[in-house]
């Protein structure tokens, strides 16, 4: 069986249930008051896992909307590489997803906000083809990383996308 097919085949009633991932847990159990905060009302804030992640919860931060199925994506990959048994063999899938996920990030913080101003055709066209570029360099990049990460290396990116997700 290949290492995609393996991949896609997650429990993931199991993940929504929130077994499994120590670094997923919280974020899964979260979920659920997701529709309390779009609806207005406050939900309670998530313990961190460690003192670093408590230190981080009063500071500012940004976040941006990515699409559901790039989420299942998210959960499904980060769940898969910490339970395996040699995480290192889904490097490649870490490496893709942080990819994906870094090129979405780029597309709502600069691509987006830049077509609401209306900038012109040419600007946007200029834009979008510098936007390719840095993608590909970008992604060469984390790729290469990435894939000479070792297991706890791959564990701790994996712990900063949950962190990411809250």
């Amino acid at each position: 069986m290949s290492r995609r097919s393996r991949l896609h085949e997650v429990d993931m009633p199991c993940l929504m249930a929130g077994r499994g991932s120590r670094a997923l847990t919280p974020i899964i159990q979260a979920m659920a008051t997701s529709i309390k905060r779009a609806s207005g009302g406050k939900s309670p804030r998530l313990a961190g896992p460690s003192a670093g992640s408590a230190a981080l919860a009063d500071k500012p931060f940004l976040r941006f909307h990515h699409s559901a199925p790039l989420r299942r994506k998210t959960l499904s990959v980060v769940y898969v590489l910490e339970q395996a048994e040699n995480p290192v063999a889904h490097a490649d899938e870490l490496a893709n997803l942080v990819v994906e996920l870094t090129n979405a990030g780029l597309d709502a913080y600069f691509m987006q906000p830049l077509k609401l101003a209306k900038p012109g055709f040419v600007v946007e066209q200029s834009a979008s083809l510098g936007m390719v570029g840095v993608q590909q360099v970008l992604g060469a990049v984390i790729r290469r990383v990435i894939g000479r990460m070792d297991r706890a290396q791959l564990h701790s990116v994996c712990g900063s996308i949950g962190q990411f997700m809250r």
